[in-house]
């Protein structure tokens, strides 16, 4: 069978996830395979632009480096990076075959889409020197935590996920803090995640830097520049800087050069003059990009999944949008329109079903990979990515 049916098979997403089995498949096939150097991305947002902000840098200065992270917009390969490209259908595919020979088919058909797709992309990435792995649900029972870690980059964390990770913030901070093993760089975080962090680290014995640690002044001033060529918004500043922490906590100095080519799929992308698409689908993403887009009065393209607290995400946005639009998808996880529509209404905020694109409207796309994933098929499949 191949990688595409193979997947098919196994649901995205699972209302009871079985922690311990992954660590049991992966203590019988360990001797299988040679790691590189591995990093660890974990946090609620910023992950993936971290952990790519890395992956170019030690690409850069010529390193064999491998990023994996999730989920994909377009297509699965976005998943899987090595030295500065998605890896292409024919190698998936034989490392796919690779690992249907090896494993067991009861272990096979018992694994989860994402753990599996976390193997493939070791056996993919293992003759790597550098390989940073970007966690799914970002914690300890994360199946990118099974395996040794030179460092773990934590990125800021907030409320997300809360029924697999806990209903407060200290509560997902400890369950994100227990996948570190070794060494952890911090970036911008709120004071009681400091403050769980220090005491975790103190009864751990872990060492534990800030980002601000690794950098001058001028360093920080010259990453803002960076941001800048890059036409990224500034909150982007902290993702680089805690990425490359990690770059310069391996020995290696910055050539902020090297930083300006790099490309962001999805992530405050403007794909067109007046159309912004993000990923994002949380309160702490909506505040990063409220705080870009202030200064002018945006139409909120959106839909959201079930499990999101998108009253508040909607309360966040509400000073900057003119009205919200709604964009129709089919997803088994995606809210009822009827009660999502009764909330907007609910909140005096103006709304429609989204149709096309107005030319004298400023757009902005969020809620999900879902959505930025529906509205590039449809609506604008000519765009860069």
């Amino acid at each position: 069978m191949n990688l595409e049916s193979f997947l098919a098979k196994k649901p995205l997403y699972y209302k009871e996830i079985d922690y311990t089995r992954f660590p049991r498949i992966w203590e019988r096939y360990r001797s299988h395979f040679d790691l590189p150097r591995i990093i660890h991305i974990i946090g609620t947002n910023g992950k993936g632009s971290t952990g790519r902000f890395l992956a170019h840098y030690l690409w850069k200065i010529g390193l064999d480096t491998g990023h994996y992270t999730s989920p994909h917009i377009l297509r699965f390969n976005e998943r899987i990076w090595h030295n500065g490209a998605n890896v292409d259908d024919d190698t998936l595919e034989a490392h796919h075959q690779k690992l249907q020979r090896m494993l067991d088919p009861s272990d096979s058909e018992a694994m989860s889409y994402f753990e599996y797709t976390t193997l493939l992309a070791i056996s993919v990435l293992e003759k790597c020197d550098y390989l940073i792995l970007e966690a799914g649900l970002g914690g300890e029972h994360d199946a990118t935590a099974v395996f040794d870690k030179d460092l773990t980059l934590v990125t800021p964390i907030g409320i997300d996920h809360e029924s697999f990770l806990g209903d407060s913030l200290e509560a997902i901070a400890r369950t994100k803090l227990n996948a570190i093993r070794k060494f952890a760089i911090l970036g911008k975080q709120e004071k009681p995640v400091y403050k769980l962090a220090k005491s975790y680290a103190e009864k751990r014995g872990i060492d534990f830097f800030r980002y601000t640690f690794f950098f001058t002044k001028e360093e920080m001033a010259k990453a803002r520049r960076t941001i800048r060529a890059l036409s990224l918004p500034s909150f982007f500043v902290d993702n680089m800087l805690l990425g490359l922490a990690g770059a310069k906590f391996f020995g290696f100095d910055i050539k902020w050069k090297l930083m300006e080519d790099l490309q962001l799929f999805g992530r405050a992308q403007q794909i067109l003059p007046n159309v912004m698409i993000d990923v994002g689908h949380n309160p702490l993403a909506a505040k990063a990009l409220a705080e870009t887009v202030k200064k002018r009065q945006i139409v909120l393209v959106y839909n959201s999944y079930a499990d999101k607290d998108y009253r508040q995400i909607l309360e966040i946005f509400r000073p900057v949008i003119k009205r919200v639009e709604i964009l129709p998808i089919y997803n088994q996880r995606i809210e009822s329109q009827e009660k999502l529509q009764e909330t907007i209404r609910s909140m005096g905020i103006p709304f429609r079903e989204f149709e096309e694109i107005d030319p004298r409207e400023n757009y902005l796309v969020f809620g999900s990979f879902a959505v930025v994933e529906e509205f590039l098929k449809h609506y604008v499949p000519e765009a860069p990515h």
